[in-house]
């Protein structure tokens, strides 16, 4: 290749790169997600289902992004590149936990307001060690108990490019998906058998809503059997039925109490919540009416991460109006977490990203707007 031939796919991939930009319609799904997080930590009376609702839409989101970006890599280069991909996750997940725990520290630790300062120490390194869902020890703090979700995906991350990779390699995908799925089934069946006398003590088990992230793995995988059945209008309709379905089990009182919700809630939200993404993944802007909630799921992350601690630093302090404020706090925390934070750390990985493309000329991978 000449010098100047050379030029021109490096310009070429420069203006790709700067094209790249998030789907909103998938950061409008992040705001109803964390909204329903939000609404059930203040409010919990209000949507019985909705934070259950809202994290498992996460995860099945994050099963369909992630795959998307695993089988880019396997069809191009025949592997998975696992030092860029861990790498990626890590600068996009890592730098926000730790803001996070800083805080904690500062709060628990030094001010004292839960009274837990005992378990700081405790708490930070399970934190940063995504082994908070892992049940038979003592985690630490309470407060920082909803970071095992965070445990959840980080797990799936380490394992589903392994399966991922022979399913494709052996040209078993289905069989893959199908053993990955019954596997899961039969963990949560008995999960739920053993804790069905206080079936709440299962919540965080890492068995009971992982199948959703399968789900969503799925549908990427599926993509052009799913098109043939869900284009236009029948994509808009699938999106109404999954949104009407969600926003119904969000509703559904005493969720986190019932066998049933378990047992059958993470396979039925992801499945509705592939119907919604089905329609929103084709949407790269929306309309000014919805850009508040697009705002608030472009900073979810960060969102999911502080409103759990500090709806209970407000409750221990004694703080009288603690349900909208922690609300309030929360957005705040996030939304410096996001510019002070996350931001700069997306601005390196791209970096990182675009450098290695043009060193190896290699073509934008379609998942950059992952989660």
């Amino acid at each position: 290749m000449t010098s100047r031939a050379f030029a021109r796919e490096t310009d070429s991939a420069r203006s790709r790169v700067s094209t790249q930009h998030r789907i909103e319609g998938l950061d409008l799904l992040r705001g109803v997600a964390i909204l329903l997080v939000l609404i059930r930590h203040s409010w919990p009376e209000a949507v019985g289902g909705g934070g259950i609702v809202g994290v498992v839409i996460f995860f099945t989101l994050s099963g369909y992004l992630i795959t998307g970006l695993l089988v880019a890599d396997l069809r191009q280069y025949g592997k998975v590149r696992y030092g860029r991909f861990y790498r990626n996750r890590a600068i996009r997940l890592i730098p926000a936990l730790v803001f996070l725990l800083i805080g904690f520290i500062i709060v628990e630790g030094i001010l004292d307001v839960s009274g837990t300062r005992g378990s700081v120490v405790r708490s930070v390194l399970v934190s940063l060690t995504y082994t908070m869902n892992i049940p038979g020890f003592d985690h630490g703090s309470a407060n920082l108990s909803h970071l095992w979700t965070l445990a959840n995906e980080e797990q799936f991350y380490l394992i589903w490019p392994l399966i991922l990779a022979v399913g494709i390699r052996f040209r078993r995908m289905r069989i893959v998906i199908a053993l990955a799925s019954g596997g899961l089934i039969l963990w949560l069946v008995a999960t739920v058998l053993s804790t069905s006398d206080r079936i709440d003590r299962a919540y965080d088990h890492p068995a009971i809503w992982t199948i959703a992230m399968v789900i969503g793995a799925a549908a990427q995988l599926g993509q052009a059997s799913i098109d043939r059945h869900l284009r236009g209008r029948r994509a808009t309709i699938g999106a109404m039925v999954g949104g009407a379905g969600l926003a119904a089990l969000a509703l559904v009182p005493g969720a986190k109490e019932s066998v049933v919700f378990y047992l059958v809630g993470g396979a039925l939200i992801g499945a509705l919540t592939v119907l919604v993404i089905w329609k929103l993944r084709v949407i790269p802007t929306v309309t000014a009416v919805w850009k508040p909630l697009l705002g608030l799921g472009v900073i979810s992350y960060a969102a999911y991460l502080w409103n759990y601690p500090i709806t209970w630093w407000l409750r221990d302090a004694g703080v009288d109006a603690w349900a909208p404020l922690a609300v309030v706090l929360t957005i705040v925390a996030a939304t410096v977490s996001w510019f002070a934070v996350e931001r700069p750390m997306n601005a390196w990985k791209r970096h990182l990203d675009a450098r290695a493309r043009l060193r190896n000329l290699d073509p934008v991978l379609a998942g950059s707007t992952a989660r």
